[in-house]
């Protein structure tokens, strides 16, 4: 039993840490934008863009519905990770990375209300994205990996 509050603990200090690591890089963008605007970077570049919406700017100027999702899935995730006994590790990772990116574009939609979006790839014309979205598509990428995995 203290095992497995163990190992769902850590699960969730998983998630925080990414939660740090977003909320860090944001920080440092927002205030230091004029820095590292346009430093180029071989595969990517740094801009600075204010994001209204979800991913690709869907639902754009929705900041309480989109709030409110956040917090939602938040609260689910949390819930599953704790209450759900039959997860295994990869489920586990692939909630943590799930729950720090979206705790952490939440707290900018509550906080500044918009997120901070800063990565832009510079081998593929694609929206500028942050850390958050990246742990969000790995937690998503982990998870459609165990599924298929599991349905064979």
């Amino acid at each position: 039993m203290i095992k497995k509050i163990q190992t769902k603990l850590y699960f969730f200090s998983l998630s925080i840490f990414i939660v740090l690591i977003d909320q860090f890089t944001k920080y440092l963008i927002f205030y230091n934008y004029k820095i590292f605007l346009n430093k180029d970077f071989l595969l990517f570049k740094f801009d600075f863009v204010k994001n209204y919406g979800a991913a690709f700017n869907i639902l754009s100027g929705s900041r309480v519905f989109l709030s409110l999702i956040s917090i939602f899935f938040s609260i689910l995730i949390i819930y599953l990770m704790f209450r759900k006994n039959t997860l295994n590790s990869i489920d586990l990772y692939s909630y943590s990375f799930i729950l720090g990116g979206t705790i952490g574009n939440g707290i900018d939609r509550i906080y500044r209300g918009f997120v901070v979006d800063f990565i832009n790839l510079n081998i593929i014309n694609f929206p500028v994205f942050n850390i958050a979205d990246i742990s969000i598509n790995i937690g998503f990428i982990i998870l459609l990996y165990n599924i298929f995995k599991n349905n064979r």
